[in-house]
């Protein structure tokens, strides 16, 4: 084992150029450098697996993996590049847990309903895109509010995209039609 003075330079920068054991030491504010080689074991406060990076805390990250935000705050993120989940509904629930973008085509009478939307207090929003929604009767959950308190005429042989938002945990869900006989 080497002597604490030798491991120690004057700017409390820890070097070693042999091997060091260090039992139950803090070290404050030290410079790291990017290792060759070695082990590093019981070590806490390092970067979680899959961030990658020299800036891997601090700085700039790449993600390898899924993040999972566990419903907390990103706080002032500048978004570039960006994509959103697109989930084609095999049922007539449009579950916010899967993605806020979700598909339907309709082929006879449905009623869809909406769940898993964000806490009352938080706003959520998603968007649907119905293909063929005019060819038959589609019912919307109560808790819609239309413009005017009509629901849209949608296009029976065509893509038409609507828009809903909420405040307060689903109770109310504001429905706009963004796009009524896209294609």
């Amino acid at each position: 084992m080497a002597n604490l003075s030798d491991i120690i330079t004057p700017t409390n920068i820890v070097t070693a150029s042999s091997t060091t054991t260090m039992t139950n030491k803090t070290l404050v504010a030290p410079a790291l450098g990017t290792p060759a080689s070695g082990t590093l074991t019981n070590a806490t406060g390092l970067p979680p697996a899959g961030v990658v990076g020299t800036a891997a805390i601090l700085g700039a990250n790449t993600f390898t993996g899924a993040q999972n935000f566990a419903d907390q705050i990103a706080q002032r993120p500048v978004l570039k590049d960006y994509s959103e989940t697109r989930v084609a509904m095999a049922a007539n629930d449009v579950d916010l847990t899967l993605g806020n973008t979700q598909t339907k085509t309709i082929s006879g009478a449905q009623t869809l309903t909406f769940s898993n939307p964000p806490a009352s207090g938080l706003a959520g929003s998603f968007t649907l895109i119905l293909t063929n929604g005019g060819s038959a009767a589609v019912t919307f959950p109560s808790a819609v509010d239309w413009p005017a308190a009509t629901a849209p005429t949608l296009t029976a042989a065509g893509v038409d995209l609507l828009v809903f938002t909420t405040i307060d945990g689903g109770t109310t869900w504001y429905g706009i039609a963004s796009g009524i006989g896209m294609a």
